[in-house]
């Protein structure tokens, strides 16, 4: 540990839930970030943040002008450019320990366990369900764990799943695509929700590479933005499931 070391990561070294073994696993640990966007922004800047040593970053899209207003690992110049790329080069940017590496293109069926492999946790950061639905069927799979988020409007939710058949998956909790499923840009989303969810999403990560306290691990966090409430929900293994019974 060098002092640089010492004085970057003080406020972990000190935890004892994390402490120094804690912070050599968040370096050595892989993490892919499927989606730039509100939540994988926020989650991005804090596990860089925090040293997780290799971060995947994979996405399609580009900068617009409507994104300024919750994804804050983008600035005005970045409009135009490729959302995976911007935001790897900002997350090494901001931790020299990091490597951060961008994916342009969209997650899918086909090439999801090719992209997926390999990496110690994934976090699901998309609003598109046929990519979710991917994503946790390359989790099973490979028997990676898998932390969710999703908000809308002034309400949002986190969740984590082992993703080795011995818990729920996420399609114990989205069986079949929602009938009429509505996505931000179609209902809006205050800005600062992003960053609530987003952050959540990256402590779930964090608990779960260092073993830190009990990750949400068949249970569901709702959050009321309006209220200033939360409430933790269990979800139980559906026998049913399409994915994993």
């Amino acid at each position: 540990m060098t002092p640089d070391y010492v004085n970057r990561y003080a406020r972990h070294l000190v935890l004892k839930e994390i402490g120094g073994a804690g912070q050599q696993a968040l370096l050595a640990a892989k993490v892919a970030i499927i989606g730039a966007g509100g939540l994988g922004g926020p989650a991005g800047l804090y596990l860089a943040a925090a040293g997780v040593g290799h971060l995947t970053i994979i996405d399609d899209d580009v900068v617009e002008a409507s994104n300024l207003q919750r994804q804050v690992q983008f600035v005005t110049t970045d409009i135009g450019m490729e959302k995976s790329t911007v935001m790897a080069d900002t997350l090494d940017d901001l931790n020299p320990d990091v490597k951060a590496i961008g994916y342009v293109g969209r997650l899918n069926k086909r090439n999801a366990e090719e992209l997926l492999k390999g990496h110690d946790v994934i976090l699901d950061g998309v609003d598109h369900f046929e990519t979710r639905f991917a994503i946790n069927e390359a989790a099973l799979t490979l028997g990676i764990p898998l932390v969710s988020g999703a908000l809308g409007r002034f309400e949002g939710q986190v969740s984590a799943f082992l993703s080795n058949k011995k818990g729920p998956c996420y399609r114990c909790f989205v069986p079949q695509i929602p009938p009429n499923a509505e996505t931000c840009s179609q209902v809006g989303v205050v800005g600062a929700l992003a960053g609530v969810i987003g952050s959540m999403m990256a402590l779930e990560v964090i608990k779960i590479i260092t073993g830190a306290g009990e990750p949400l691990i068949g249970k569901i966090w709702l959050f009321d933005g309006l209220k200033a409430q939360a409430r933790t929900i269990s979800l139980p293994q559906d026998p049913n499931c399409p994915a994993c019974s």
